[in-house]
């Protein structure tokens, strides 16, 4: 009898902390649940965006034929400084390896004026004549591809690839024995470098340096008035352009 009354306390105090316990756990609430961490950031995916930028250069003339000396058979050589500025955009892909190496692609284009004058004397034509030489460089496009490291949001790399120049040039003398004018879209290469930072959420901002290689082609120009219709010119090209751009990204996974 005694032990059976001992059994029945035990039990009953039993039961009175599984009720006492449950009673305290349903006043604590649902269980907490810890937020799962941040997706790791990634550079993979594709973007679009806008750039403004300033460029300088040379322009080298070699009148070979001395077209630009009236045609007496007087050659010249002009050397022309270049500078101006230059806005466009550019739209592109990039893949990030797990070692953080970037590969991509991207296309650009912009428009703009870099360009530049210069005047030399021509005493073939008539004593005390001079000719005024411009160019002006309007279009800028590339396709490269570009390499680069990350550090998380931080991307250093470089490019390289195919790039083509639009060109106007223009050659008259004060005389008024000639007025020639020459366009031309030129294949040439292009390499560069740059640092990108994706600062908030889908959107980054880079600064990058390109230049652009054109080398030497004869250009024909053609002559409005009534001395001689077209002549060829040598001319050398270089660019180069410092930019600064803005990309709207559309990250993998986000």
């Amino acid at each position: 009898m005694r032990g059976t009354m001992m059994k029945a306390i035990v039990l009953g105090a039993a039961a009175a902390s599984l009720i006492t316990v449950s009673a305290f756990g349903a006043d604590l609430g649902p269980p907490i649940t810890v937020p799962a961490a941040p997706p790791h950031f990634t550079w993979t995916g594709c973007y679009a965006g806008g750039q403004v930028g300033g460029g300088w250069g040379q322009k080298d003339l070699t009148d070979t034929v001395g077209a630009l000396s009236a045609a007496t058979g007087f050659p010249f050589a002009a050397n022309i400084n270049i500078s101006g500025y230059m806005l466009g955009g550019q739209i592109g892909c990039d893949y990030q390896f797990a070692s953080n190496w970037i590969l991509g692609i991207e296309g650009a284009v912009s428009g703009g004026n870099i360009g530049g004058s210069t005047v030399i004397a021509v005493p073939a034509v008539a004593p005390g004549d001079t000719a005024t030489f411009k160019d002006t460089t309007d279009l800028l496009t590339s396709v490269t591809a570009r390499a680069g490291y990350a550090w998380d949001r931080w991307l250093v790399y470089a490019k390289g690839g195919a790039a083509w120049a639009g060109d106007k040039y223009d050659a008259f003398d004060v005389a008024g024995t000639y007025n020639f004018e020459g366009l031309e879209n030129r294949f040439g290469w292009t390499a560069g470098a740059g640092i990108e930072w994706a600062f908030w959420d889908y959107w980054s901002v880079k600064l990058e340096y390109d230049y652009y290689g054109f080398g030497s082609r004869n250009v024909t120009f053609v002559d409005s008035t009534i001395l001689m219709t077209s002549a060829p010119e040598s001319v050398k090209q270089s660019v180069q352009v410092v930019k600064l751009g803005l990309n709207f990204h559309v990250w993998s996974g986000w």
